[in-house]
Protein backbone atom coordinates (compact mmCIF):
# COMPACT_ATOMS: atom_id res chain seq x y z
CA UNK A 1 0.00 0.00 0.00
CA UNK A 2 1.32 3.09 -0.92
CA UNK A 3 1.21 5.83 1.85
CA UNK A 4 -0.54 9.34 0.70
CA UNK A 5 2.11 12.05 0.73
CA UNK A 6 1.86 15.08 2.51
CA UNK A 7 0.82 18.73 1.67
CA UNK A 8 1.49 21.53 4.27
CA UNK A 9 -0.61 24.59 3.65
CA UNK A 10 0.84 26.87 5.78
CA UNK A 11 -1.26 30.48 5.81
CA UNK A 12 -4.18 28.70 5.64
CA UNK A 13 -7.00 31.31 6.56
CA UNK A 14 -5.36 33.87 3.26
CA UNK A 15 -7.32 33.49 0.18
CA UNK A 16 -5.10 30.60 -1.34
CA UNK A 17 -4.85 29.08 1.66
CA UNK A 18 -9.05 28.90 1.45
CA UNK A 19 -9.02 27.67 -2.13
CA UNK A 20 -6.76 25.22 -1.45
CA UNK A 21 -8.99 23.72 1.06
CA UNK A 22 -11.99 24.22 -1.11
CA UNK A 23 -10.14 21.40 -3.51
CA UNK A 24 -8.84 18.71 -1.16
CA UNK A 25 -11.52 16.43 -2.36
CA UNK A 26 -10.38 16.82 -5.59
CA UNK A 27 -7.12 15.61 -4.77
CA UNK A 28 -7.91 11.99 -2.64
CA UNK A 29 -4.18 10.69 -3.21
CA UNK A 30 -2.95 13.30 -0.98
CA UNK A 31 -3.06 14.44 3.00
CA UNK A 32 -3.34 17.94 3.47
CA UNK A 33 -2.19 19.78 6.91
CA UNK A 34 -3.60 23.01 7.39
CA UNK A 35 -2.26 26.40 9.88
CA UNK A 36 -2.96 29.45 10.17
CA UNK A 37 -0.66 31.49 12.61
CA UNK A 38 -2.57 30.11 15.13
CA UNK A 39 -1.70 27.25 14.85
CA UNK A 40 1.69 27.06 13.77
CA UNK A 41 3.64 31.06 13.63
CA UNK A 42 6.13 29.99 10.64
CA UNK A 43 8.14 33.14 12.88
CA UNK A 44 9.11 30.84 15.38
CA UNK A 45 11.76 28.53 14.61
CA UNK A 46 11.53 25.94 17.08
CA UNK A 47 7.75 25.95 16.35
CA UNK A 48 8.46 25.09 12.89
CA UNK A 49 10.75 22.76 13.74
CA UNK A 50 8.83 20.61 16.81
CA UNK A 51 5.87 20.74 13.64
CA UNK A 52 8.01 19.17 11.34
CA UNK A 53 9.24 16.52 13.81
CA UNK A 54 5.82 15.66 14.97
CA UNK A 55 4.36 15.39 11.55
CA UNK A 56 5.48 13.86 8.46
CA UNK A 57 5.45 16.07 5.68
CA UNK A 58 6.34 15.67 1.73
CA UNK A 59 5.23 19.71 0.63
CA UNK A 60 5.06 22.66 2.49
CA UNK A 61 3.28 25.38 0.21
CA UNK A 62 3.89 28.70 2.40
CA UNK A 63 0.64 31.19 1.59
CA UNK A 64 1.52 32.89 4.96
CA UNK A 65 2.12 36.69 4.08
CA UNK A 66 1.77 40.21 5.40
CA UNK A 67 -0.31 41.57 2.31
CA UNK A 68 -1.52 44.89 3.71
CA UNK A 69 0.75 47.07 0.79
CA UNK A 70 -0.24 50.87 2.25
CA UNK A 71 0.06 49.78 5.76
CA UNK A 72 4.32 48.39 5.29
CA UNK A 73 4.56 51.40 4.64
CA UNK A 74 4.42 52.18 8.32
CA UNK A 75 5.29 48.45 9.58
CA UNK A 76 7.95 47.90 8.32
CA UNK A 77 9.26 45.68 11.12
CA UNK A 78 6.33 43.11 10.85
CA UNK A 79 5.91 42.82 7.22
CA UNK A 80 9.94 41.98 7.14
CA UNK A 81 8.91 39.40 9.99
CA UNK A 82 6.58 37.87 8.28
CA UNK A 83 7.33 38.26 4.34
CA UNK A 84 11.38 37.86 4.83
CA UNK A 85 12.46 36.06 8.38
CA UNK A 86 9.62 33.97 8.55
CA UNK A 87 10.57 32.67 5.12
CA UNK A 88 13.56 32.17 5.50
CA UNK A 89 13.05 30.02 9.11
CA UNK A 90 10.61 27.56 7.39
CA UNK A 91 13.12 27.41 4.65
CA UNK A 92 15.56 25.79 6.36
CA UNK A 93 13.41 23.71 8.30
CA UNK A 94 11.95 22.48 4.99
CA UNK A 95 15.80 21.73 3.64
CA UNK A 96 16.51 20.04 7.16
CA UNK A 97 13.47 17.70 6.98
CA UNK A 98 13.97 17.05 2.88
CA UNK A 99 10.28 19.03 2.68
CA UNK A 100 9.58 20.77 -0.60
CA UNK A 101 9.21 24.57 -0.30
CA UNK A 102 6.98 26.39 -2.71
CA UNK A 103 6.49 29.92 -1.29
CA UNK A 104 4.39 32.55 -3.10
CA UNK A 105 5.77 35.85 -4.25
CA UNK A 106 4.61 38.97 -5.83
CA UNK A 107 4.95 41.08 -8.83
CA UNK A 108 5.49 44.52 -6.43
CA UNK A 109 8.83 42.74 -6.45
CA UNK A 110 9.55 44.94 -9.90
CA UNK A 111 9.25 48.50 -10.25
CA UNK A 112 6.66 49.04 -12.93
CA UNK A 113 8.98 50.75 -15.51
CA UNK A 114 9.12 47.55 -18.00
CA UNK A 115 7.57 47.80 -21.36
CA UNK A 116 6.92 44.18 -21.77
CA UNK A 117 5.99 41.38 -19.79
CA UNK A 118 8.70 40.86 -16.42
CA UNK A 119 10.27 37.48 -17.18
CA UNK A 120 11.59 35.50 -13.76
CA UNK A 121 15.22 36.88 -15.13
CA UNK A 122 14.73 40.51 -15.11
CA UNK A 123 16.53 42.55 -12.42
CA UNK A 124 14.25 42.84 -9.07
CA UNK A 125 13.22 46.51 -7.72
CA UNK A 126 10.83 46.69 -5.56
CA UNK A 127 9.47 50.91 -4.83
CA UNK A 128 7.70 49.86 -1.59
CA UNK A 129 8.04 47.93 1.92
CA UNK A 130 6.13 45.55 0.61
CA UNK A 131 7.38 44.41 -2.49
CA UNK A 132 11.01 44.72 -0.46
CA UNK A 133 9.85 42.30 2.04
CA UNK A 134 8.36 39.60 -0.28
CA UNK A 135 11.82 40.58 -2.32
CA UNK A 136 13.75 39.72 0.88
CA UNK A 137 11.81 36.42 1.38
CA UNK A 138 12.58 35.64 -2.03
CA UNK A 139 16.25 35.89 -1.22
CA UNK A 140 16.06 34.23 2.65
CA UNK A 141 14.34 30.79 0.82
CA UNK A 142 16.90 30.27 -2.01
CA UNK A 143 19.75 30.77 0.49
CA UNK A 144 18.29 28.56 2.98
CA UNK A 145 17.16 26.15 0.89
CA UNK A 146 18.36 26.48 -3.05
CA UNK A 147 15.54 23.60 -4.26
CA UNK A 148 12.19 25.75 -2.83
CA UNK A 149 10.52 26.91 -6.11
CA UNK A 150 9.38 30.35 -5.56
CA UNK A 151 5.92 31.54 -7.40
CA UNK A 152 5.55 35.50 -8.17
CA UNK A 153 2.11 36.23 -8.84
CA UNK A 154 -0.13 39.48 -9.19
CA UNK A 155 -3.74 41.15 -8.48
CA UNK A 156 -4.81 38.00 -6.20
CA UNK A 157 -8.92 37.71 -5.94
CA UNK A 158 -10.95 35.03 -4.48
CA UNK A 159 -14.04 33.95 -3.11
CA UNK A 160 -12.87 34.43 0.07
CA UNK A 161 -11.04 37.20 2.07
CA UNK A 162 -11.05 40.81 1.49
CA UNK A 163 -10.19 41.58 -2.42
CA UNK A 164 -10.76 43.92 -5.16
CA UNK A 165 -13.56 41.95 -6.19
CA UNK A 166 -15.14 41.91 -3.20
CA UNK A 167 -14.43 45.22 -3.03
CA UNK A 168 -15.74 46.77 -6.05
CA UNK A 169 -18.97 44.75 -5.72
CA UNK A 170 -19.34 46.44 -2.09
CA UNK A 171 -18.65 49.89 -3.32
CA UNK A 172 -21.04 49.49 -6.65
CA UNK A 173 -24.09 48.39 -4.48
CA UNK A 174 -23.13 51.27 -1.79
CA UNK A 175 -22.76 54.07 -3.93
CA UNK A 176 -23.80 56.01 -7.66
CA UNK A 177 -20.52 56.26 -8.83
CA UNK A 178 -16.68 55.30 -7.97
CA UNK A 179 -13.57 55.98 -9.55
CA UNK A 180 -10.83 53.80 -10.08
CA UNK A 181 -7.03 54.23 -11.25
CA UNK A 182 -6.80 53.48 -15.10
CA UNK A 183 -2.86 53.71 -15.27
CA UNK A 184 -1.82 50.79 -13.67
CA UNK A 185 -1.46 47.76 -15.57
CA UNK A 186 -1.22 44.12 -14.68
CA UNK A 187 -3.37 40.73 -14.87
CA UNK A 188 -5.86 39.59 -12.24
CA UNK A 189 -4.92 35.85 -10.78
CA UNK A 190 -7.95 33.82 -9.24
CA UNK A 191 -6.51 32.14 -6.62
CA UNK A 192 -8.20 29.03 -7.49
CA UNK A 193 -6.43 28.52 -10.11
CA UNK A 194 -3.07 29.30 -8.87
CA UNK A 195 -3.89 26.64 -5.87
CA UNK A 196 -4.68 24.31 -9.63
CA UNK A 197 -1.47 25.47 -10.80
CA UNK A 198 0.52 24.48 -7.41
CA UNK A 199 -1.18 20.84 -7.34
CA UNK A 200 0.59 20.42 -11.21
CA UNK A 201 3.72 21.57 -9.82
CA UNK A 202 3.58 19.58 -7.04
CA UNK A 203 2.53 16.30 -8.74
CA UNK A 204 5.49 17.01 -11.75
CA UNK A 205 8.08 17.92 -9.75
CA UNK A 206 8.80 14.53 -8.65
CA UNK A 207 8.97 13.03 -11.79
CA UNK A 208 12.50 15.53 -12.92
CA UNK A 209 14.43 17.92 -11.55
CA UNK A 210 12.74 21.57 -11.88
CA UNK A 211 15.17 23.39 -13.74
CA UNK A 212 14.70 27.08 -12.48
CA UNK A 213 14.03 28.38 -8.95
CA UNK A 214 11.46 31.44 -10.19
CA UNK A 215 7.80 31.17 -11.90
CA UNK A 216 5.32 33.91 -12.68
CA UNK A 217 1.71 32.69 -12.26
CA UNK A 218 -1.18 34.65 -13.23
CA UNK A 219 -4.13 34.39 -15.60
CA UNK A 220 -3.61 35.48 -18.99
CA UNK A 221 -4.61 38.71 -20.63
CA UNK A 222 -3.31 42.68 -19.50
CA UNK A 223 -5.85 45.35 -18.15
CA UNK A 224 -6.10 47.72 -15.65
CA UNK A 225 -8.20 48.58 -12.53
CA UNK A 226 -10.39 50.09 -14.26
CA UNK A 227 -11.06 47.34 -16.36
CA UNK A 228 -10.97 45.30 -13.83
CA UNK A 229 -13.85 47.02 -12.35
CA UNK A 230 -15.99 47.47 -15.48
CA UNK A 231 -15.62 43.86 -16.15
CA UNK A 232 -17.29 43.33 -12.47
CA UNK A 233 -19.50 45.85 -13.02
CA UNK A 234 -20.71 43.85 -16.33
CA UNK A 235 -21.29 40.65 -14.57
CA UNK A 236 -22.73 42.06 -11.46
CA UNK A 237 -25.45 43.65 -13.48
CA UNK A 238 -24.41 46.99 -11.90
CA UNK A 239 -26.15 50.17 -12.48
CA UNK A 240 -23.40 52.26 -10.97
CA UNK A 241 -20.78 54.60 -12.58
CA UNK A 242 -17.37 53.86 -12.75
CA UNK A 243 -14.99 56.59 -13.27
CA UNK A 244 -11.50 56.17 -14.96
CA UNK A 245 -8.65 58.51 -12.90
CA UNK A 246 -5.13 58.83 -13.00
CA UNK A 247 -3.21 57.23 -9.48
CA UNK A 248 -1.99 60.98 -9.14
CA UNK A 249 -5.65 61.57 -8.21
CA UNK A 250 -6.14 58.12 -5.85
CA UNK A 251 -2.60 59.29 -3.60
CA UNK A 252 -1.56 56.17 -1.40
CA UNK A 253 0.72 55.62 1.26
CA UNK A 254 2.79 53.10 -0.64
CA UNK A 255 3.21 53.54 -4.53
CA UNK A 256 2.03 50.85 -7.25
CA UNK A 257 3.74 49.48 -9.94
CA UNK A 258 2.34 51.20 -13.08
CA UNK A 259 3.05 48.27 -15.01
CA UNK A 260 3.57 44.52 -13.60
CA UNK A 261 2.41 42.04 -16.31
CA UNK A 262 4.13 38.96 -15.66
CA UNK A 263 5.40 36.73 -18.68
CA UNK A 264 3.99 32.84 -18.09
CA UNK A 265 5.84 30.52 -20.28
CA UNK A 266 8.07 29.69 -18.12
CA UNK A 267 5.82 28.13 -15.93
CA UNK A 268 3.46 26.77 -18.37
CA UNK A 269 6.53 25.05 -20.66
CA UNK A 270 7.91 23.53 -17.63
CA UNK A 271 5.15 22.12 -15.37
CA UNK A 272 2.79 21.83 -18.58
CA UNK A 273 0.15 24.40 -16.60
CA UNK A 274 -2.71 25.70 -18.76
CA UNK A 275 -3.46 29.32 -17.63
CA UNK A 276 -7.35 30.31 -18.17
CA UNK A 277 -7.97 33.91 -19.54
CA UNK A 278 -8.22 36.62 -16.47
CA UNK A 279 -12.79 36.96 -18.28
CA UNK A 280 -12.77 33.35 -17.98
CA UNK A 281 -11.54 33.03 -14.08
CA UNK A 282 -13.72 36.28 -12.71
CA UNK A 283 -16.79 34.69 -14.54
CA UNK A 284 -16.21 31.83 -12.68
CA UNK A 285 -15.59 33.79 -9.32
CA UNK A 286 -18.52 35.61 -8.87
CA UNK A 287 -20.58 33.24 -10.29
CA UNK A 288 -19.55 31.52 -6.71
CA UNK A 289 -20.36 34.60 -4.86
CA UNK A 290 -23.86 35.38 -6.45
Amino acid sequence: MVTAKTILITGANGQVGKEFQALVSAYPQYKFLFTGKDELSIGDFDAVKDYFSNNIIHYCVNCAAYTAVDKAETEKENAFLINASAVGNLAGVCRQFNVQLIHISTDYVFDGTNKRPYKETDSTSPIGVYGASKLKGEELALQNNPDAIIIRTSWVYSSFGNNFVKTMLRLMKERESINVVDDQQGCPTYAADLAQAIMKIIEKSADFHIPYPIFNYSNEGLINWYQFALAIKELSCSNCIVNPIPSSQYPTPAKRPQYSVLDTERIKEVFAVSIPNWKESLEKCMSLMS
